[in-house]
């Protein structure tokens, strides 16, 4: 939100208190505390009639600094809090009349006693800094105040809010807060953290995070869920300014030195994603939105993949598996559906599938399920006390399930359970966003930050109780809305998109700057949920769909099995499951790092390789995991353009080893894209090119890219569990390659990738516990 006029002038709806001065600088029980005056006071009568606000400094973990900043302290909103996890950590506190230090990890922050301001630094060095008016107390739209009785007597109220900015460095780029569909690097972007559904072609975003990192390799994460306001260098063009509505503001400061620690230290404050089952990560086949359909719909289309040799995994059932009108009612349309049970028992058994069924956590009025939770008074509430919140958008007469209250989520998670007790796997948690704040919630909590706060306690809800009937490894749902620590509850896909290359283009950028928010795995519809693709689109897009985290084919009004589109779409669809299928054990490799440390599946270039001037603004490629390097294709002509960053790079199809540091444009056609290995590779393949959920190790190659002079690298292949069960490590030392196996299941058979590509790789079976072999 913006309180100025140009860099000059305050606004004249605002009445602003900065803090000018550190007055009082005291040591506390988890680290400093700083009372600072608008003013400075160099005698005793400026101390009257005086602002002050206080700040404190926790050290909350290992380079990560807490700060609260107040103005009144008896203020009380009732916020929903999400509840952070930390421990008290070793810090150190020096105290003088020039300054005030604080030292927690690596990271240090100082406050000049003079001024009040402060800036962050490790090891001498300045991060970032808030400096002169750079963190107020804002009265917005301020009555007039009288002494005299006043016909208004709302005299002297004001909306307060409390404001931070935080400087930026020439050339610092800021990235993420959640999956926002803008231009990726946020500069020069206004950032408000308000869910709402709004597709993927505006500034209107599903999952917000008050959450952002630069290339500087630190992080600020706002710790509210009442609506978070950020100028990212757009209100002042060099700081970041983060405002809320109250009489406090809280974030914290986490260092990294790399993205990827700033990540790390981020989910381990909010939390770890669970590991989703491989099976997940195959492809799935959903009926669509609005189409038309039955059992006998469904099936053709199951075995329509069957006889085009097509590996299907997952089969979505998404509204009309219930009545028209009757969402979220929990019953299956027994007009549509015969028997659900054995139907359901038939595609798991007979076909192989996985099943996953459509819900939201809003009540449609007329269903047995709203008449029971309305006589439970399981519902939000109106703000004027008549009633339960009702709203006729979406569908009529829905209700707002109030997860606040223990006894109201027990009965939902009820009918989730229900659902899997008749054969489905997982759940399709949409919707989220449209959550009224003109209501009540059992609880008592703030209604405005229960708006951004509800999806979290909706979806680990669900989460929860699918986790209560399956296996650890093998809970999941497929999300659409999120806010802080909704990554605990994977997978999420990124909402409506449209059937063009723009639209597409645009799904990557939001999936890009929701991985750098903490969020592993990401899904898309693949070929765009509104409009129908043209086969061109289409097959481009299922080259993107399966080499993503997860690969769904979904959309509105129309189907999406490929032999509508044509025949080529059927042999595109069947290549691209076939290769995901085959990288499975490096993929799910990759997966469980993301499950034990919070660095996603799916990164940005500048993640993998922040100090290369050239990936900081890259929006149209990504990192799968450590190694490979993808660059989908976004034109009708075949066009690739795409960045390879320094080193040596192999294309995955051909073994042509290509030069990095440079910028390449080729075309490509539908059974291929840009596909790099990075040099020091040790990539895990698999032989079943039929399903993602297999013994891994079972025939397994292991392909060595360009292993570099003296470099080591290590290949832990996991099983189902995520247990590593194959351990091989490689080293170079000249033209001597040492391969090591740490734990032994079969006999992987190693393949050299020739250095220029000129070559063919080399096949080597690995029978003993350590072997050498001479390079050519």
């Amino acid at each position: 939100m913006k309180f100025t006029e140009g860099y000059w002038l305050r606004s004249e709806k605002v009445q602003a208190s900065y803090v000018m001065q550190a007055f009082y600088v005291e040591k506390t029980s988890s680290g400093m505390r700083m009372f600072a005056p608008e003013r400075p006071i160099t005698r005793r009568c400026d101390a009257q009639n005086i602002t002050t606000l206080i700040v404190d400094f926790t050290a909350f973990a290992p380079n990560n600094i807490a700060v609260s900043i107040k103005h009144y302290e008896g203020y009380q909103n009732k916020e929903a809090r999400f509840k952070l996890m930390g421990a008290q950590v070793p810090y150190e506190v020096e105290i003088n009349e020039a300054f005030a230090l604080m030292t927690c990890g690596e990271l240090a922050v100082r406050i000049d006693r003079k001024s009040g301001s402060y800036r962050f630094e490790t090891n001498g060095k300045i991060i970032t800094s808030c400096d002169f008016r750079n963190q107020g107390y804002i009265r917005y739209d301020k009555q007039p105040s009288t002494m005299r009785p006043a016909a208004n007597y709302l005299s002297d109220l004001y909306t307060p809010y409390m404001v931070t900015e935080l400087s930026l460095k020439a050339g610092e780029r800021v990235y993420g807060f959640g999956e926002q569909f803008t231009a990726f690097c946020k500069n020069g972007q206004v950032v408000e953290c308000w869910n709402e559904d709004g597709g993927t072609s505006s500034d209107v975003a599903y999952k917000n995070i008050p959450f952002y990192v630069t290339s500087e390799g630190y992080g600020v994460y706002v710790d509210h869920m009442m609506p978070v306001s950020f100028e990212v260098a757009s209100e002042k063009v060099e700081y970041v300014g983060f405002s809320v509505e109250g009489e406090e503001l809280r974030y914290h400061f986490i260092y990294g030195p790399t993205i990827k620690e700033v990540v790390e230290r981020y989910t381990n404050m909010t939390g770890k994603p669970a590991l989703p089952p491989a099976w997940s990560f195959g492809l799935w086949l959903t009926t669509s939105f609005t189409t038309n359909y039955n059992e006998a719909t469904t099936s053709s289309f199951i075995d329509g993949m069957a006889e085009r040799r097509i590996p299907l995994h997952v089969f979505h059932f998404d509204v009309y598996w219930m009545k028209a009108l009757r969402w979220c009612g929990f019953e299956w349309d027994d007009e549509t559906f015969g028997d659900v049970p054995t139907m359901l028992k038939r595609y798991k058994e007979e076909k192989g599938l996985h099943i996953c069924a459509w819900v939201n956590p809003y009540i449609a009025g007329g269903t047995s399920l709203f008449y029971e939770g309305l006589e439970k008074q399981y519902f939000v509430r109106r703000k004027d006390g008549k009633g339960i919140k009702q709203t006729d958008f979406w569908q009529p007469g829905l209700a707002f399930v109030d997860f606040t209250n223990p006894e109201a989520t027990k009965w939902y998670t009820s009918k989730i359970k229900a659902l899997l007790e008749v054969g489905v796997d997982c759940v399709k948690t949409d919707f989220g966003e449209r959550i009224p704040i003109d209501v009540m919630y059992e609880d008592g909590s703030d209604p405005v930050s229960m708006h951004n706060y509800y999806t979290y306690l909706y979806n680990q809800a669900v989460f929860k109780a699918i986790q209560e009937v399956k296996k650890d490894n093998e809970v999941m749902v497929f999300a659409r809305s999120a806010t802080v620590g909704s990554q605990q509850f994977p997978i999420h896909w990124g909402g409506d998109c449209s059937a063009n290359y723009p639209s597409m283009a645009e799904t990557l950028r939001g999936g890009l700057s929701l991985a750098l928010s903490g969020f592993s795995y990401w899904s898309h519809d693949i070929s765009g949920f509104e409009q129908t693709a043209t086969p061109d689109l289409y097959k481009r897009w299922v080259q993107f769909g399966l080499l993503s985290s997860h690969s769904r084919l979904h959309g509105s009004s129309s189907y999406r099995v490929p032999w509508l589109f044509d025949e080529e779409a059927c042999d595109v669809l069947r290549y691209f499951v076939n290769l995901k299928c085959m990288l499975m054990p490096y993929i799910y490799q990759m997966a469980v790092i993301s499950h034990q440390t919070g660095i996603p599946l799916l990164r940005p270039m500048v993640m993998e390789f922040e100090k290369d001037r050239g990936t900081k603004d890259l929006d149209m490629q990504y990192m799968l995991g450590d190694s490979l390097l993808v660059a989908p294709i976004f034109n009708e002509e075949g066009r690739g353009c795409f960045y390879l960053p320094e080193g040596s790079w192999t294309y995955y199809f051909t073994g042509q080893v290509y030069e990095g540091g440079r910028w390449y444009e080729e075309t490509y056609d539908y059974f291929h894209l840009p596909l790099f290995v990075r040099e020091n590779t040790l990539l895990p393949v698999g032989k079943n090119k039929e399903k993602p959920d297999y013994d891994f190790c079972e025939g397994i190659e292991l392909h060595l890219y360009q292993l570099q002079d003296k470099c080591q690298v290590v290949c832990k292949v996991p099983n189902l569990k995520g247990e590593v069960v194959l351990q091989v490590e490689a080293r170079r030392e000249g033209n001597k390659l040492s391969v090591k196996l740490n734990t032994l299941l079969g006999e992987p058979t190693l393949i050299i990738h020739s250095e220029h590509g000129n070559k063919e790789p080399r096949n080597i079976q690995l029978k003993g516990k350590e072997v050498e072999i001479i390079m050519d």
